[in-house]
C-alpha cells in the first residue's frame, strides 16, 4: 500500500467525485486537515498515508460531524482504495473530535475551497488554523512529523502564541498547561512557553 504524494492524492479526490458520479450520488462536502492538507497546499512534499477529515460542511449548520460517511461516499472512498492500491483506512474521519471540541475563532470564514469534478467539495483550513491543529497534534502526540510539519509552516510569533494559548483551551486538565509548555520548550519555542 502506497503512501500519497502529492499527485496521487489529487487523482484519488478526483476519483472519488468520479464514482459518486456514477453512482447518481448526492455531492459530498468535506472539510479535511493534516498532511493532506499541507500536501494539497504546497506546504509541504512528503507523503502522506491518509487523508484526515475534520468535518462535513452544511449549508444551515456549518460544520458538522462527519460520522458516518453516507453509503455513497464509503463506497467511492472502497472502491478508490481498490483502484489506486490505497490503504483501505485512506479517507477517514479520525480528527472529527476535534469539531466538537472547539476551533479557532473564524476558522469557517478562512476555509479556501476546492472542487473535485461535478460530485466532491474540499475545504482546506488556512494557514493561521493549520498552524493551531499541528501545534494540538504535536503535543498530543509528542515528537515528530507535526512538529516538522509546523516548522514547515513557518509560523510568527504572534501566530504561535495564539496557537499555544487556544492549545490550552483544548484540555482542562490540570496537568496540560505543563505538558504544552514543555513541548514548546523541546522544540525551541521557550520564548512562547514563557508567555503563557
Amino acid at each position: 500500500m502506497k503512501p500519497l504524494d502529492g499527485s496521487t492524492l489529487e487523482n484519488a479526490l478526483q476519483t472519488v467525485s468520479e464514482v459518486l458520479a456514477q453512482d447518481g450520488a448526492e455531492r459530498e462536502t468535506v472539510v479535511i486537515c493534516g498532511g493532506a492538507a499541507l500536501l494539497s497546499l504546497g506546504f509541504i512534499t512528503r507523503r502522506t498515508k491518509d487523508v484526515d477529515v475534520l468535518a462535513g460542511v452544511n449549508p444551515v449548520d456549518g460544520l458538522v460531524d462527519p460520522r458516518p460517511f453516507s453509503p455513497a461516499l464509503k463506497r467511492a472512498v472502497e472502491e478508490v482504495a481498490k483502484a489506486l492500491g490505497l490503504p483501505s483506512n485512506w479517507f477517514n474521519a479520525g480528527p472529527a473530535d476535534q469539531v466538537m471540541a472547539g476551533l479557532p475563532e473564524g476558522f469557517l470564514s478562512r476555509l479556501q475551497r476546492r472542487e473535485y469534478g461535478s460530485h466532491l467539495t474540499v475545504f482546506l483550513p488556512d494557514r493561521y488554523d493549520l498552524i493551531h491543529l499541528k501545534l494540538f497534534a504535536g503535543v498530543d502526540q509528542g515528537p515528530g512529523r507535526h512538529w516538522s510539519d509546523l516548522k514547515a509552516l513557518n509560523p510568527t510569533t504572534d501566530e504561535m502564541l495564539a496557537a499555544a494559548r487556544w492549545v490550552l483551551g483544548q484540555d482542562a486538565g490540570d496537568v496540560f498547561p505543563g505538558v504544552v509548555r514543555d513541548a514548546l520548550r523541546f522544540h525551541d519555542y521557550a520564548e512562547i512557553a514563557d508567555q503563557l
